[in-house]
């Protein structure tokens, strides 16, 4: 009878501790600059109970919402002390169950991180694609897709574990950071390799590996001095989160009621002349039917996100944040997002998707834009991504023919726009991503364009930033669907018959690719006029563009010759950039080039001379 009765407390025990679910965040530190924790309680009919705090804690409020499976306490942290504090529930006077909430020490200096910037050159990782470090977590039981690789769309086993196995390659190569696309759990039972849709934002995706596997690159980048970005998502879950099916209130997410799909005119946030629906349309509608649209205006909503947002920076040590669909969310609520993170962690840089192709457009959504502030707003948002480069890129090099629009000056008039821009060093620069076609497919595999391209990337204005698998020549026609710009890295996985990785593995074509990209990225690594210097561009002639970078120490010349026949440049006309500069190296081909008169360039040749 006493073992019975024994048993029975014991299971009674056991399922009054289930009352809690889910706590989060799980833990907190003790000696943030913010004053104030936001605690979720999740369990069922959680909110019966009263909470009571340990005689050192401070509550600010409690609140509870029409779904009794949640509570949100708020604490007053400022003079915390590191440690595990007793939280009580209480019903009727008794306590039916208590939590330990830990506060950690913080790592030193942790408010100063130093994040991502013009010294920077970004390499872009699909993990899924890249490398399969650890097949034994390509399939998982705790999630509904399964590897198959055979599938364009399906998971192939790419993992954290590939990405630190290759970290001397993309430091050799000359990166000096990395930023995946999102790694967090995306429980979608099919296209989850993407992982934008994701199931549990506290959770690394177990086909990716742990937690504690995203923290250990992190410290693995660092040793090589490498900087970790983290895509992060405001805009939008998963249709699998858990918190979608269990919603905390009606309003956690944007409903008409129910789904209405966004119509993607990010222009109506700021047109003067916007009629309500549309503007409501694009900023509350769903970005597709699996990815329920989150209600930044919800201060329970943005308050989940900036903490959940703070929490991985300083539990992984990260050092920047890509936000994806920046200009989809609420304008005023993604303002007070940045600004918290921002206010946390002065020395951080976020980028912003905000894919437009308008200068002007794009500007307002960068911090302290001159365009915002016409309509008194202030995204507070550090950098914002070049995407009418990324646009001229994708065309002009195949405009061989110069004409008064086609051609060479469209890099000139891209950069003629940069007056709107209150920090063009702050700009993203690209020729391609994971949602835009292959750069070499664009090319067709011209390695003379490719050239042209990725030296315009590597040594004008702002943040380069490299497509995984661009440095070897991978094509991937976006017309075949996502899959096939996101191909697999050769070399990621046991048995293939091409190992890009190494030097010994590489064909003809991949090695030309390389060596050229790692020449110039490993320069870009050490000349500060590359990272900061000034911009003087000359208008095109004859299809050839001529720029130069330049300081108080230094002046580098760059000339893209788009033309497929040879031309004769008379300095006399550069003589403003050369700054009385007779001679100087060729960094491609490590030439020394004489600047007295006349310089030749090949047809559709890059040129980037230290002049002395």
């Amino acid at each position: 009878m006493q073992i019975k009765l024994t048993l029975l407390l014991f299971f009674l025990f056991l399922s009054v501790k289930a009352q809690v679910e889910r706590v989060e965040p799980p833990f907190w530190w003790s000696d943030m600059n913010q004053a104030e924790l936001q605690i979720m309680f999740y369990g069922k009919n959680i909110a019966e109970h009263d909470i009571v705090v340990a005689k050192d804690m401070i509550v600010k409020n409690v609140i509870k919402t029409e779904n009794p499976n949640y509570i949100f306490l708020t604490l007053e942290t400022e003079g915390l002390q590191p440690g595990e504090y007793k939280i009580d529930f209480r019903k009727n006077g008794k306590i039916a169950f208590s939590e330990n909430y830990e506060f950690k020490t913080r790592r030193e200096n942790s408010a100063e991180r130093k994040g991502f910037d013009a010294t920077d050159a970004i390499y872009l990782i699909m993990p899924d694609r890249f490398a399969n470090g650890d097949p034994g977590n390509d399939s998982h039981p705790d999630v509904t897709e399964k590897a198959n690789r055979e599938l364009p769309g399906g998971r192939h086993g790419g993992d954290i574990q590939g990405i630190i196995d290759n970290l001397d390659y993309l430091n050799d190569l000359g990166v000096t950071a990395i930023w995946n696309t999102p790694m967090l759990e995306d429980n979608d039972p099919a296209y989850s390799y993407h992982t934008y849709a994701q199931s549990d934002v506290y959770r690394i995706d177990p086909r990716y590996g742990t937690n504690e596997d995203y923290k250990r690159l992190a410290s693995e980048m660092h040793n090589r001095d490498m900087k970790l970005i983290m895509d992060y998502v405001t805009n939008h879950w998963g249709a699998e989160h858990w918190m979608i099916k269990d919603l905390p209130s009606y309003d956690w997410i944007n409903q008409f009621p129910g789904y209405e799909n966004s119509n993607y005119r990010m222009t109506t946030q700021y047109d003067p002349h916007v009629a309500h629906i549309d503007l409501k349309y694009c900023v509350d509608g769903w970005f597709v039917r699996t990815m329920p649209d989150l209600n930044q205006q919800n201060p329970l909503v943005l308050n989940y996100l900036t903490q959940n947002a703070i929490w991985w920076i300083e539990y992984a040590d990260l050092d920047g944040f890509r936000v994806d669909t920046y200009s989809y969310n609420d304008k005023e609520g993604i303002a007070q997002w940045t600004k918290s993170i921002m206010d946390e962690y002065p020395y951080f840089n976020i980028v912003g998707e905000v894919w437009m192709h308008d200068q002007a457009q794009i500007s307002y959504w960068q911090k302290d834009s001159p365009i915002g502030a016409i309509q008194s707003y202030n995204s507070n948002l550090p950098s914002v991504m070049d995407f009418t480069l990324h646009d001229a890129i994708m065309v002009m090099f195949d405009q061989e023919e110069a004409s008064w629009d086609q051609g060479m000056i469209k890099a000139y008039e891209n950069f003629v726009n940069d007056f709107l821009y209150p920090d063009i060093d702050n700009l993203l620069v690209f020729a391609g991503n994971h949602d835009t076609n292959r750069i070499n497919e664009q090319f067709d595999n011209d390695l003379e364009k490719y050239k042209l391209a990725m030296t315009l990337v590597l040594t004008t204005r702002g943040i380069p930033q490299l497509y995984y698998g661009d440095e070897i020549g991978m094509r991937g026609d976006k017309g075949k669907g996502d899959g096939d710009i996101r191909r697999d890295f050769p070399g990621g996985w046991e048995g293939d018959e091409i190992d890009a990785f190494e030097q010994t593995g590489r064909n003809e074509m991949h090695d030309s690719y390389h060596s050229f990209t790692r020449t110039l990225l490993n320069y870009r690594k050490n000349a500060e006029v590359l990272h900061f210097g000034k911009l003087l561009q000359y208008i095109p002639e004859d299809n050839v563009y001529v720029y130069f970078r330049y300081n108080d120490d230094a002046r580098i010349m760059v000339v893209l010759n788009n033309s497929p026949q040879s031309r004769e440049l008379d300095l006399a006309r550069y003589a403003e950039g050369l700054g009385g500069a007779v001679s100087g190296r060729e960094i491609l081909s490590s030439e020394e080039i004489s600047l007295d008169e006349k310089l030749m360039i090949d047809g559709k040749t890059p040129m980037v001379i230290e002049l002395k």
